[in-house]
């Protein structure tokens, strides 16, 4: 006869099935979820935090606006290395262990740029901020489908994304607000605090999870060779290229294509910022059943909107249609190229995110040289024109091979 009930495990390969799927309670796993789309915003935010405060801190420091711009490069450009590098270090530590050390650096990454009295000391401390980031991204973005059932994990996964919308539309406002009230030192020392609260809310609602698997480097090498991995970074690098090739002068495109009254910037780049927090939540739903399905449309809206820019953005009112469908175009693409490499590699989540995460960073550095160069060699409008080949040839990218058969993910 069979057995009435099941047989039971040995206690401890029962404890250790716990510790890697940890249970779902519906209300603890958007608790943790909520968690650690707080530590996205906070993480994004610290790094963006000098984009408005650039002149007084170049100005403490005594340095030129140019050079005080390179706590924004160096940055990025440390989170773009130690992604693929932190995972696979961190082996099988309980990423929720892992998650709290990394806010605590970020927090002292604050500090010390709060109270940087030389420009090596601000370095130092966005070094340690860029540490922190390529660590935070690519643990946070593969976690929401550990903490909730199948079928919430897109909604999940798109709230983990939306701290990284919120941050540029209250985040960064915010910390340049502070900054002109109370001093940029008081802003970063507010954004050090903020780790600290968000570091011990992520010990106290996350479950612990020890790494699905262990990261090895040989392996991350490995997985970007796969077909549809390699086809999603290349589809990241493309999109994020383009994007901040043209977002990095959005402004000069707004007052001179578009005749935007200087004032009124500030309001578009607010409704920019809703927009993309609107389609980072499309994105996610619309990647929760098909990303390959899903990021086609966004790659084409994302080209189709940066490139009528300079044609049909010719007026305030147009300029700030485009730029709203823009940042609703945008908004999706963190979330579903995320959702496509988690679909490639079910079973190397984290690894995956690891290898998204710098490629994003190194496509934000770099998007920003290409924006650069052509607006001095060409002028602004072609700035456009490369954004939109760049996005078009993204959209080449994630279409169906002929002859092969796109399946549903």
């Amino acid at each position: 006869m069979f057995p009435t009930s099941p047989p039971r495990l040995p206690g401890a390969v029962t404890e250790t099935l716990r510790e890697i799927v940890p249970g779902r309670s519906s209300l603890r796993g958007w608790a943790g979820v909520f968690a650690v789309a707080t530590a996205t915003f906070t993480v994004v935010t610290s790094e963006m935090l000098p984009v408005g405060m650039l002149t007084p801190i170049g100005r403490t420091l005594r340095i030129g606006e140019g050079t005080a711009g390179l706590t924004l490069t160096v940055t990025g450009l440390v989170a773009a290395v130690a992604a693929p590098l932190i995972t696979p270090a961190a082996g099988r530590l309980d990423r929720r262990v892992l998650l709290w050390a990394l806010m605590l650096l970020l927090a002292v990454g604050d500090f010390m740029a709060a109270v940087a009295d030389d420009f090596a000391v601000m370095m130092a401390g966005r070094v340690l901020i860029g540490l922190a980031m390529g660590g935070v991204w690519p643990v946070a973005a593969s976690l929401a489908p550990r903490l909730l059932p199948a079928r919430s994990a897109g909604t999940g996964t798109a709230l983990v994304f939306s701290g990284v919308a919120v941050a540029s539309v209250l985040g960064v406002p915010a910390g340049t607000s502070l900054g002109q009230v109370a001093g940029w030192r008081t802003a970063f020392a507010a954004a050090g605090l903020v780790s600290v609260v968000v570091a011990f809310a992520l010990a106290a609602l996350l479950p612990r999870m020890l790494a699905e698997r262990p990261v090895r480097l040989g392996a991350l090498a490995r997985l970007a060779g796969e077909r549809e991995v390699r086809t999603g970074l290349v589809a990241t690098a493309l999109l994020v290229t383009g994007h901040f090739a043209a977002y990095t002068y959005v402004r000069p495109v707004l007052e001179r294509i578009s005749g935007v009254d200087g004032g009124l910037i500030g309001a578009l780049l607010l409704a920019y910022g809703v927009a993309g927090v609107v389609g980072n939540f499309a994105g996610g739903a619309g990647a929760a059943r098909s990303p390959r399905r899903t990021l086609p449309i966004i790659c084409a809206a994302l080209a189709a909107t940066v490139l009528l820019v300079p044609e049909l953005g010719r007026t305030p009112a147009s300029g700030a249609a485009l730029l709203v469908l823009w940042g609703l175009a945008y908004g999706g693409v963190s979330v579903t190229t995320q959702a496509w490499l988690s679909a490639a590699a079910c079973q190397a989540r984290e690894a995956a995110s690891a290898l998204f995460v710098g490629v994003f960073n190194a496509a934000i550095a770099f998007g920003a040289l290409v924006g650069g160069r052509t607006a001095e060699a060409l002028g602004i409008a072609p700035v456009m024109w490369v954004a939109g080949a760049l996005a078009a040839a993204a959209l080449l990218a994630v279409l169906p091979r002929s002859g092969t058969t796109a399946r549903r993910r």
